[in-house]
């Protein structure tokens, strides 16, 4: 798998999938959140909620992802996912960790090779950004062992995930999360 990170807007991204940053309602929000929907249009908003009436009525839980399509993005899908909220004590670095290897999980069913992330809870939920890089990293890398891709190139194989970052001092701390223990991977 190619591992890379890029400073970036994750809505233009040419992807498979990309990933939200979502919050529990997945009804729409602000950073990442809002700028999918908006960048989605009403599409995505119609099935979120029809997730939220059907099969999520009490909203998507923290570490946990769910597809729907992607509206008028470039991408195919949004992979929505839930990351912790440190304001509010969630500070278990396996929540963060699950959001992004079960959002890998969901793309692998959908038959997604390529997948953008955000760094997921760095923002208004208070991860420090170098944290959410070494997290990031380290469970995409573990994702990637535990599911490789065969000389034949499985069709529901993940192939490249791209981290998709709103600054330069997320993409310097990403690309130092790849470049510790490289192990295959390529930051760029």
């Amino acid at each position: 798998m190619l591992i890379e990170a890029v400073c970036g807007d994750l809505t233009r991204e040419h992807v498979d999938a990309i990933v939200n940053a979502a919050n529990s309602s997945l009804l729409g929000g602000g950073g990442v959140d809002g700028a999918i929907h908006v960048a989605a249009g009403p599409a995505l908003l119609a099935e979120c909620r029809e997730l939220r009436r059907t099969t999520l009525p009490d909203g998507l839980p923290t570490g946990d992802a769910v597809a729907t399509g992607a509206g008028d993005l470039p991408a195919r899908w949004v992979i929505h996912t839930v990351g912790p909220d440190r304001h509010r004590g969630q500070t278990d670095p396996g929540l963060l960790a699950s959001c992004f290897a079960r959002s890998l999980d969901v793309a692998a069913a959908l038959g997604a090779c390529s997948v953008a992330f955000p760094a997921v809870s760095a923002g208004v939920y208070g991860w420090a950004v170098d944290d959410v890089a070494q997290i990031a990293v380290d469970t995409v890398r573990s994702w990637a062992e535990q599911h490789p891709v065969d000389a034949s190139g499985r069709e529901h194989a993940v192939t490249l995930v791209r981290f998709v970052l709103f600054s330069e001092t997320a993409l310097e701390a990403f690309r130092s999360a790849l470049t510790r223990g490289s192990g295959g991977s390529t930051p760029s």
